[in-house]
């Protein structure tokens, strides 16, 4: 698989839907997609196992369109397999091309190459960062928030997890511990601070990179799959997020 690396059509690696005016909120969905590009022989793994939460986030990318849509965010999402590349990751981190995701070992990445590596990076992590980087220079004067949208399995390594909706921070913690004191009253859903994951687990870089570094309120959603696999479920799981940001948001700071 390795040896054609440098000849591989990695295909699109980044969608963008630009939003109307001037849009105040970036919505990410970097692990929006289970495609492997032809050529990489579908990383040696079956159908079943791209199917799983170890290839993408089930069910994140509806949502996270229907977010964009209630909130007038552009939307961008990622075209290619977290296990090809994690968008979410930068590039020295193992885990941006992952030899093993919890139980599967992931044949297509053993002992990749600096070569073989360079050219992930360069045909997907990098054109993913350019068009995030592009659509926030094109609204450096209304973007004030960067909300990205991400999905977790109900176990992990065999352990249920109870936690339904994290809302996860980075090096900016405001908006997140907003979100935290704002949760409504009602939601039907149990949420905590830094669940499953932390920014101690790697999974901030985005918020890092494309949020912090350009001065934007910035904050990490996951939700449990098992509450998104049908389409009224992430349309109405949309609805309840998108009206906890604006409430969020409307006691911020103007503009926030």
């Amino acid at each position: 698989m390795e040896s054609s690396a440098l000849d591989i059509d990695f295909g699109p690696v980044v969608h963008i839907r630009p939003a109307s005016g001037a849009p105040e909120v970036l919505v990410l969905c970097e692990h929006a997609s289970n495609r492997v590009p032809a050529g990489m022989g579908d990383l040696g793994l079956s159908a079943e196992a791209l199917q799983s939460h170890i290839a993408w986030d089930p069910g994140a990318m509806p949502m996270a369109r229907v977010i964009a849509e209630k909130l007038n965010a552009v939307f961008v999402w990622g075209g290619v397999s977290r296990l090809v590349y994690d968008c979410n990751r930068p590039p020295d981190a193992a885990s941006a091309m992952p030899p093993v995701s919890e139980v599967y070992r992931i044949p297509g990445n053993q002992s990749l190459s600096d070569t073989a590596r360079a050219a992930r990076v360069r045909s997907v992590y990098d054109p993913f960062c350019a068009a995030v980087q592009d659509q926030i220079d094109r609204h450096a004067h209304s973007l004030r928030l960067l909300v990205t949208i991400h999905s977790f399995s109900p176990t992990f390594h065999g352990r249920t997890r109870e936690v339904q909706i994290g809302v996860l921070h980075g090096q900016d913690t405001r908006f997140a511990t907003a979100m935290v004191q704002a949760a409504p009253a009602g939601l039907p859903f149990e949420m905590r601070l830094n669940e499953p994951y932390s920014a101690a687990d790697g999974v901030a870089h985005s918020l890092d990179l494309h949020g912090a570094r350009n001065g934007l309120a910035n904050v990490m959603l996951e939700v449990r799959n098992d509450l998104i696999t049908t389409g009224p479920q992430q349309d109405a799981m949309a609805g309840h997020i998108a009206r906890w940001i604006e409430a969020t948001r409307s006691q911020q700071e103007p503009g926030v």
